[in-house]
């Protein structure tokens, strides 16, 4: 059977959309999101102590309005530890840096990762944008890596260390009842610059066949899981626009490593990166390079504009029509084999 018949136009590119919400109460453009426009997932932003249980309660506020029938709604939050941990509280462990989890062995790291999938299964989240897969240079270069490296959010040094670590990280969540995301694609551990702070931010040295593609190649066909791309440039691979934009990056992804799964972005809502362009031509360009899942995290006030711009274009222009029923029909096949 067509897994998009019975689903309008409307309905593929709503679900091509992932909007974020606060986790201490439900944004009302999110609430929205869900009920009008179907949306594919929300994600939970910010940081909260409170617990599985009040979690729990503002996810089914918003599972509560998919319409009946409908596709599963993903819930996502940034839950890798240490610095990037957005649930806390009762019922919820403490998870370490990245740095330190990565000096576990695998069978260690893959059970605590379990558990840790469990939590958030019992908040009602069912989609962990985590493992970071990106390599840094050494230890000592980590610091001048602001994304990865200063927040001690990179796995190993090199790629079969980063690989066996977020390898191990992402077979826990799905033991746990999770779905990973891997990221950044093609790797963001080299930058000497940050694409939430900073606006023309490039990569001189991760390259279509080198160790940080290499780690994708290694832990992708391992399981169920969807890969976000980092909004740098990396000169080279495509110097002419961030990654986001770029279908020779996605076509690395596609036919180098080989995936083809759903394809996800970094935040295009607030970054400081994406900046430059207006809301509308951010969406338009990320689906047009083959991106599947536009990740509006930070700012949902900017989801309508885009939104509206990716309808009409499909609305429009058939080859791009096209693109969108390519994403929301790998959209739809990740859900039915979920964990």
């Amino acid at each position: 059977p067509d897994p998009l018949a019975g689903l309008s136009l409307e309905d593929r590119v709503g679900q091509m959309f992932m909007v974020g919400t606060s986790v201490d109460g439900a944004d009302p453009i999110t609430l929205a999101a869900v009920r009008d426009d179907h949306v594919g997932g929300i994600f939970l932003h910010g940081r909260s102590d409170a617990g599985v249980q009040p979690t729990a309660d503002l996810v089914s506020g918003f599972t509560s309005v998919v319409a009946p029938g409908g596709p599963e709604l993903w819930v996502a939050t940034d839950q890798e530890g240490g610095d990037v941990q957005v649930l806390s509280g009762p019922g919820v462990d403490g998870i370490p840096f990245a740095r330190d989890q990565g000096a576990w062995d695998d069978a260690t790291l893959r059970a605590n990762a379990a558990t840790w999938g469990r939590q958030l299964a019992d908040a009602g989240v069912n989609m962990n944008l985590a493992p970071v897969a990106d390599i840094v240079d050494s230890p000592e270069a980590a610091g001048d890596n602001p994304p990865i490296g200063q927040f001690n959010r990179q796995y190993g040094y090199d790629g079969p260390t980063v690989a066996a670590k977020a390898g191990a990280f992402a077979q826990g969540m799905r033991d746990g009842g999770i779905l990973p995301t891997f990221k950044h694609f093609p790797g963001l551990g080299r930058v000497t610059e940050n694409t939430d702070t900073r606006s023309d931010v490039t990569d001189d040295v991760v390259s279509a066949d080198g160790p940080d593609v290499g780690v994708y190649s290694a832990v992708l066909p391992q399981g169920p899981a969807i890969v976000m791309l980092s909004t740098a440039i990396y000169a080279r691979i495509d110097p002419s626009a961030p990654a986001a934009f770029s279908p020779t990056v996605v076509e690395v992804l596609r036919d180098t490593v080989g995936f083809d799964g759903v394809v996800t972005v970094d935040d295009l809502s607030a970054a400081r990166q994406v900046q430059p362009w207006s809301p509308a031509d951010r969406a338009v360009l990320a689906v047009d390079a083959g991106i599947d899942l536009l990740l509006v995290s930070a700012d949902p006030s900017v989801y309508p504009e885009m939104r509206q711009a990716v309808l009409a274009r499909a609305q429009s222009d058939a080859a791009f029509a096209a693109k969108v029923d390519a994403a929301a029909t790998r959209i739809l096949a990740a859900k039915a084999a979920m964990p």
